[in-house]
């Protein structure tokens, strides 16, 4: 039983690797997001988020929700037609390239 335990762990572990986003990837993605969140992931006008130095996995849990429509609010409705777009991996690539931003 440990050692079944023990690689359902390594098992998931490396899923986890296999899924982290691309920041180059993400920063080439991100093109569409600038009018909104700026160049560089900080927000020119006030009622956009800045996204620069954010939590990779709440960008990628708010991304989702905005994908799925679950997520509601303020500028939702704006966020689900940018999200619907993205892939999986467009998110991930996009929430590992603005969490990097310092």
């Amino acid at each position: 039983m440990k050692k079944f335990i023990v690689g359902a762990i390594a098992a998931s572990l490396s899923a986890g690797v296999m899924a982290a986003g691309d920041a180059a990837a993400g920063k080439a993605k991100a093109v569409t997001c600038a009018g909104c969140h700026g160049q560089n992931g900080i927000a020119m006008v006030p009622n956009y988020p800045s996204l620069a130095g954010q939590n990779a996995a709440y960008l990628e849990g708010a991304l989702k929700a905005y994908k799925t429509q679950e997520r509601k609010g303020y500028q939702a409705a704006i966020m689900y037609g940018m999200a619907a777009a993205l892939s999986d991996q467009d998110i991930a690539n996009l929430a590992a390239f603005y969490s990097e931003i310092k």
